[in-house]
């Protein structure tokens, strides 16, 4: 199973689920997304196009179906986002398509109220100048995982959930590639499992139910979390996120109800 992190993340923010793939007996691959990974958000020649990442994330897949004959994608965030555009390709090659908190909107709680400035950004030089830090909550509604994060972020450096701050230069990417899949979700036919906490502060339930009205799979589970924000793969319920996934890629071959939404 192929496991995408998100935009300025690591590999670490799927190591939980990773780990318990493996249990299970999975064979899994976490790979770093070079120009959306952590160590690029503050170095501004190492950001590449949404498509570049999407390059990679599609030679990522390719060794693995060399090696499997059933290869599953799941990602977190930017990760789901591009999971999704790989299905838009690759449909026909995936078994199963497992979205973490897919981000089709910028439309959390917790979404600076500035937002609304970053077009201006996004077309003149101040998107080479312009960061946003991340702040309280970070994702992550667990108490004891806030409160390491929060120590992780006074001692400086990256952070578990991925670099402290994000570039404009890789929001404007992701803005780009939200825009990209909107139109194009028909296309997705890959049975797919949609994972959303109802309190994410990133992104509202409003992408999760898009994509659930506009994929063109006829196999769609969605599950709504109700203890967790938007890092849901390191959050309080992210045995669920295991087990609902676990289930979903093991499921039988019957054939069933289009919408099967846990709400």
């Amino acid at each position: 199973m192929l496991l995408l992190h998100g935009l300025y993340g690591s590999p670490e923010t799927m190591q939980y689920v990773g780990r318990k793939l493996k249990s299970a007996g999975f064979v899994t691959a976490a790979p770093t997304i070079r120009g959306c990974g952590a160590l690029d958000a503050t170095r501004p020649e190492r950001h590449l196009a949404w498509e570049t990442w999407l390059e990679q994330v599609e030679e990522h897949f390719e060794t693995l179906k060399t090696q499997y004959e059933s290869v599953s994608v799941a990602g977190l965030c930017a990760g789901a986002d591009l999971a999704l555009a790989l299905a838009t390709r690759r449909s026909a090659d995936m078994h199963s398509l497992c979205l973490y908190s897919t981000t089709l909107f910028y439309d959390g709680w917790n979404v600076t109220r500035l937002r609304f400035l970053r077009a201006l950004g996004y077309y003149t030089p101040l998107r080479h100048l312009l960061y946003f830090r991340e702040r309280p909550p970070y994702g992550i509604k667990d108490d004891r995982v806030r409160q390491w994060i929060a120590a992780q972020m006074k001692r400086g450096g990256q952070i578990v959930t991925g670099a402290p701050k994000s570039s404009l230069l890789g929001i404007y990417q992701t803005e780009r590639m939200m825009r990209y899949l909107r139109p194009r979700l028909s296309t997705v036919t890959v049975p797919s499992l949609i994972i959303h906490a109802r309190e994410d502060d990133t992104t509202s339930l409003r992408s999760a139910n898009w994509v659930e009205q506009h994929v063109g799979a006829s196999l769609i589970r969605k599950v709504i979390l109700e203890n967790s924000y938007h890092n849901i793969t390191m959050d309080y319920e992210r045995d669920r996120v295991v087990r609902e996934t676990i289930e979903f890629i093991c499921r039988d071959t019957q054939p069933r109800e289009r919408h099967a939404s846990d709400v």
